[in-house]
């Protein structure tokens, strides 16, 4: 199985990729929105579908990007029906099976920090995705939406708990840099569940906590209700000067083709050596200037500013370094050559 467990560090959320291997259909779980360029670039780049997008529950802190992958891919959306969310598909139930080809997950209903809070465990119960339910060492609150702490001790103790001692626990979210835990550890070592604590010591612990308000809660609860849509039901606008995709390592490219047809609208920037462009017949036609890489930072206001700016070099990984040296100088308006000057002698 591809497995990936993905971060944003805005609001400490966990997105989690699965897919088989031999089928390549992938399912994300707790997807936000504003990394959906990179987990659509991260799906590009390993050859797979986006079949499903999955939420465990209706989160306060961010925004899905459910309805947004759904719009890019055409994906179908999951989430527990108690939700009640717009735009879901699969509107999932307690115990239900549900995945892509080669993954399979079971919902388990486990209310507690929210009504309509699910946690997915793989078919071999090798893996946990417990959402806000149980997190490393610790829980989601239980203070807002419905929550319970009794409910929550109910769904931590007599269901997740269930599962084997060695099942991976991958959480919604964790603070403090930790990224995988087990059933028997928290089982064991929980601050609020583990170690053998009852009810009353749980609810008395949770009732104590006094935690401010979610910052976000009035911006992405209502939003998660229709599935990360935005009010107006319009997608994000994207970059209108060329034709721009995103890398999973976060830089903007763009294709030998698309340059070919738009020479006139660029400035071309080579940040090859010097004995690297002299005599070279495919650039003679193509590049406007020439700034070696390691010249760059020093001769930036050579860089005309009236046009977007391409950056080219051999094999388009010192034209990425390019990119950020000139955003980081202001420059907007710019992309890498996909696969630098290897794609155009292929060609």
């Amino acid at each position: 199985m591809i497995f990936r467990q993905l971060f944003d560090d805005a609001s400490s959320t966990f997105t989690y990729l699965l897919a088989d291997e031999n089928e390549k259909e992938a399912i994300l779980i707790d997807a936000v929105f504003s990394q959906a360029k990179r987990d659509l670039a991260l799906l590009d780049e390993l050859g797979l579908t986006l079949v499903l997008a999955a939420d465990t529950h209706a989160h306060a802190d961010h925004i899905t990007a459910a309805w947004l992958l759904n719009q890019k891919t055409g994906c179908r959306i999951a989430s527990a029906k108690a939700i009640g969310a717009e735009h879901v598909d699969v509107p999932l139930e307690d115990g239900q099976e549900f995945g892509v080809a080669g993954v399979t997950l079971r919902a388990i209903s486990t209310p507690g920090h929210t009504d309509g809070c699910m946690s997915y465990v793989m078919a071999d119960q090798s893996m946990v995705f417990t959402g806000d339910a149980i997190l490393i060492r610790g829980c989601g609150r239980s203070d807002f939406q419905q929550g319970s702490a009794h409910k929550l001790f109910e769904s931590i103790t007599s269901k997740l708990f269930a599962l084997p001692v060695s099942c991976l626990v991958y959480p919604a979210h964790d603070y403090h840099g930790r990224s995988v835990s087990t059933i028997g550890e928290e089982k064991a070592f929980n601050a609020r569940v583990g170690g053998g604590a009852n009810e009353t010591d749980f609810v008395e612990y949770m009732n104590a906590m006094k935690l401010p308000h979610p910052k976000k809660i009035d911006e992405a609860l209502p939003a998660n209700l229709r599935s990360g849509c935005p009010e107006d039901g319009k997608l994000p606008e994207e970059p209108d000067w060329a034709d721009i995709r995103l890398t999973y390592a976060g830089v903007p490219e763009t294709g030998e083709e698309w340059l070919e047809h738009h020479l006139d609208e660029v400035t071309v920037l080579d940040v090859r050596l010097a004995e690297e462009v002299k005599d070279c017949p495919v650039t003679e036609a193509l590049v406007d200037l020439h700034i070696p890489l390691d010249q760059l930072r020093s001769r930036v206001g050579d860089v005309p500013r009236e046009k977007p700016v391409v950056a080219l070099c051999r094999s388009g990984r010192r034209s990425a370094m390019a990119v950020n040296i000139l955003r980081e100088n202001g420059f907007e308006k710019v992309a890498s050559l996909s696969r630098g000057l290897m794609e155009i002698t292929r060609n």
